[in-house]
């Protein structure tokens, strides 16, 4: 009897150790993943300085999470701890991509592969955002350099033609990703399109009222 409640002891104390780690993970977890949706959202609203602001912030959590679970990767690699290291990769996509920075690596982040590839995949839908929000005033050129990295990276997540076990998901998410690229090009041409009648109706305009001082 002994001897089983010293196994059994023994056993406690490690899951009392794993449980109050899974918790710390799990509020820094919440903690990145909005420090993540800041960054997003200031992005948007063209406040950088916020935006790398939070970036910082979200990296700190990264790297803190990942050294108090350094000893249990079982819990590194729940749900919940890459989820939100895919939330922070996303958001360190979407600005670099927006202020047209070079793209971070998954060695830069500390990301494992199928979180990164999978926050290249979402970064699709803050693109199209982006250039809703460049096509409202009129077109604009910088959609057409949005436009090429959407392409760019959809051609390569196909590329990743790997067992979801590998990916962890990744099939659904360039599934969606498709009908995002497609929609936004149709919307930039459109504009596009609008943004020449409206010149060509101007040229008109002013060649008529030329004539008519003449």
């Amino acid at each position: 009897m002994d001897e089983l409640d010293q196994i059994c002891d023994q056993i406690r104390q490690d899951f009392e150790r794993k449980n109050v780690r899974r918790d710390a993970a799990l509020i820094q977890a919440r903690q990145l993943t909005r420090h993540a949706s800041l960054a997003v959202r200031a992005i948007h609203r063209e406040e950088v300085q916020e935006a790398q602001a939070e970036l910082q912030s979200a990296r700190e959590l990264v790297q803190a999470m990942r050294e108090g679970l350094k000893d249990d990767p079982d819990l590194y690699f729940t749900g919940y701890t890459q989820d939100a290291i895919k939330e922070y990769v996303e958001a360190q996509l979407t600005v670099a991509l927006i202020l047209n920075q070079p793209l971070p690596t998954p060695d830069e982040l500390d990301a494992e592969y199928p979180a990164y590839l999978a926050a290249l995949a979402e970064t699709l839908g803050e693109l199209r955002r982006r250039c809703l929000d460049l096509l409202r005033p009129g077109y604009s050129n910088d959609v057409e350099r949005l436009l090429s990295w959407m392409d760019d990276i959809f051609t390569q997540l196909v590329t990743m033609d790997f067992p979801d076990a590998i990916t962890q998901g990744l099939r659904r998410r360039t599934d969606l990703a498709r009908g995002i690229i497609e929609r936004t090009r149709a919307d930039i041409t459109l504009s596009f399109r609008q943004s020449e009648m409206e010149a060509a109706i101007n040229r008109l305009s002013d060649q008529l009222n030329h004539q008519a001082e003449g």
